[in-house]
């Protein structure tokens, strides 16, 4: 799971979520299948798979008989979603917002060299993660953990390991092609700065111009600027090798399972239970309409009608998600009886 999706909602592991007091106050509505855009079109094949991918985790009484009915269902996918679903409107009045986020993957080496000699560390054992514990500068520029064993991998661009953190999972690629799969290991308990918003603040861009792109450029032609401005971010992610996940999986989400590439969304789980399949009507650039699972969450995903949608591995990928940033509606399908459970009493 990436760093902005670090913490595990203990709710999603092994028990679906309960209704949340925020869910509670935000405005509920039924919608039918009919309301939905391009509906009949879309793969619900490939929804299903990813729906069943975390189904058995859903631990709950509304749930359980659906994802039963789900493993044994012969049916097109689309009736089973019809016939055990009805699609639900949450709002809590703030606005609409879908970004997308990617599996980054970078050079690098199981050893130190002369072209890869930066350093991918675990988490030390003193620290629990999230507590808070040597800043980015120590780390970086101080060496407080050198020496120590801790290193995973190596490798050469210190804001492409920095990007990889903000995703908190990726690969690294060594030089035989094989790859190591990192997974989200904890932090150091500071708060993230965004690089974008102080390349802002110090005049150097405006907010339009701002993506991965520039500030990766920006960096690495302003060496000692750039060095002061990856400091400004002092949270630091640390890293597990993921040694059994096979290499045309996803990387591991909230529900400790490879999530799918635009199938998977990040979302805000006091509003959309994890495991849930949601709607998701895109606008903006390149507009879609699809059926996707809830299957990550985000620090900074907030609110009822806030998702990231999971966009694959890779440059390509790391480019599209980072153009993603548009309005459109999410639908949240909930088995019946929890459906009409969630209606205001009239």
């Amino acid at each position: 799971m990436r760093w902005a999706a670090a913490v595990l909602i203990a709710v999603s592991i092994g028990v679906a979520a309960p209704v949340s007091a925020s869910v509670d106050e935000a405005e509920v509505s039924l919608v039918t299948f009919e309301d939905l855009p391009g509906w009949d079109v879309d793969d619900h094949e490939a929804a299903m798979v990813a729906f069943l991918h975390t189904c058995e985790l859903l631990d709950d009484p509304q749930w359980r008989p659906v994802c039963a009915l789900g493993f044994g269902f012969d049916g097109p996918p689309k009736s089973f979603f019809e016939l055990f679903f009805r699609p639900v409107l949450i709002e809590d009045g703030k606005a609409p917002l879908f970004t997308a986020y990617f599996e980054p993957e970078i050079m690098g080496s199981e050893r130190r060299t002369s072209r890869f000699d930066i350093p991918v560390y675990r988490l030390p054992p003193e620290i629990a993660s999230g507590q808070q514990a040597y800043t980015r500068r120590q780390i970086e520029e101080e060496g407080a953990l050198a020496g120590r064993g801790l290193e995973i991998a190596w490798v050469e661009d210190p804001v492409e390991l920095q990007f990889l953190q903000i995703q908190g999972s990726g690969r690294i690629r060594l030089r035989d092609g094989s790859t190591i799969r990192l997974g989200f290991g904890g932090s150091n308990g500071h708060r993230y700065r965004s690089l974008g918003d102080e390349l802002v603040r110090r005049g150097v861009y405006n907010q339009h111009q701002v993506s991965a792109e520039v500030i990766k450029n920006w960096v690495r032609r302003n060496p000692a600027q750039g060095r002061n401005l990856l400091s400004h971010n002092t949270s630091y992610v640390f890293f597990t090798e993921r040694e059994h996940l096979p290499p045309d999986a996803g990387p591991v989400g909230a529900m400790n399972r490879a999530i799918t590439a635009q199938r998977t969304l990040a979302v805000d789980p006091a509003y959309t239970p994890l495991g849930a399949p949601v709607w998701i009507e895109k606008r903006g650039e390149n507009p879609f309409s699809r059926l996707m699972v809830a299957q990550d969450t985000g620090s900074r995903i907030k609110g009822a009608q806030r998702a990231d949608i999971f966009w694959g591995t890779g440059d390509t990928a790391g480019r599209e998600a980072g153009r993603i940033k548009d309005t459109g509606r999410m639908i949240v399908l909930l088995p019946i009886q929890r459906a009409y459970a969630l209606l205001p009493e009239e």
